[in-house]
């Protein structure tokens, strides 16, 4: 199923993110967390290119494959561009339809240290790419807070209008924690005549060292709530895990019945607790 179906027929879908596991560990050891994940019915599950960023993804599309072909749940395989010629692309594509997946989620992704652009240079650029030589629904990402690289938020929307305008028929967002930055993006974005779905991405702290690793990757703000939070269980991860989610929850809910968000985009690191615990509160509040 094209995810851009999806969004015609779920008010709100909700959708998870996980990454292949890591090293020479085998697609295989992740069989109980998609088990479990799948107990929960997410409306698709995107399988990014590594869990470190380094844009490996040599098993992206197989577990990709997997989810769909034996969990029955629609799958979206990452691909990342600034570090690949087109052969590279090319070759990632067949990868992909290979294991009969028709959603690619398309990303510049992160420069590798010594390595140089070749073909593409943007995301916006994978994008047009993607549509002109696949029949792949292609979604592209977005970041309420604006890109880390870019200082100007006005610039920020004009590129994601640039995806959309090469392709992309859905957003997923970057993370955050302040709920009204998503807002003020949403309404720049849609005034900017941005009108794919965007959801919105949302990430459980888990950990201190999680948090403090993905702001600065990101540069995602942190609220003094979360700040407090963090400092007052920082030698507790049992309950330092269990705030993060009732603070993320909050979250999730308060978007979900703002209208603003398309859907919401569940960052579960790989940990179906996490996953459970989301949905549950989610379907709880009757979403």
């Amino acid at each position: 199923m094209y995810i851009r179906e999806i969004y015609k027929t779920k008010k709100l879908p909700i959708s998870y993110e996980i990454f292949p596991p890591k090293g020479e560990l085998r697609v295989e050891e992740l069989r109980g967390t998609l088990e479990a994940l799948a107990g929960t019915e997410p409306d698709f599950i995107s399988v990014t290119c590594s869990a470190g960023g380094s844009g490996n993804g040599r098993n992206t599309a197989a577990l990709t494959g997997i989810i769909q072909r034996e969990y029955g749940i629609p799958a979206v395989a990452h691909l990342t561009c600034v570090n690949s010629t087109r052969a590279d692309v090319d070759a990632a594509v067949e990868e992909i339809r290979g294991q009969g997946i028709s959603n690619v989620f398309a990303l510049r992704g992160d420069r590798l240290p010594g390595s140089e652009t070749r073909d593409f240079r943007y995301g916006a650029q994978l994008v047009r790419y993607l549509r002109e030589t696949t029949d792949f629904c292609v979604g592209g990402g977005c970041y309420p807070e604006g890109h880390v690289e870019c200082d100007d938020f006005d610039e920020d929307i004009r590129r994601l209008r640039e995806k959309q305008d090469a392709g992309a028929e859905f957003f997923l967002s970057q993370l955050f924690f302040e709920n009204t930055a998503f807002y003020r993006f949403v309404e720049k974005a849609r005034a900017a005549g941005i009108t794919a779905p965007i959801d919105a991405g949302i990430m459980p702290i888990m950990g201190k060292s999680q948090i403090t690793r993905m702001v600065f990757l990101c540069g995602a703000s942190l609220p003094s709530a979360v700040i407090r939070m963090v400092n007052r269980y920082e030698n507790d991860p049992a309950s330092l895990l269990k705030a993060g989610m009732e603070y993320a929850a909050r979250q999730i809910v308060e978007l979900a019945s703002s209208g603003a968000a398309s859907g919401i985009h569940i960052y579960t690191m790989n940990k179906p607790e996490v996953a459970k615990f989301e949905m549950g509160v989610l379907r709880d509040a009757g979403f």
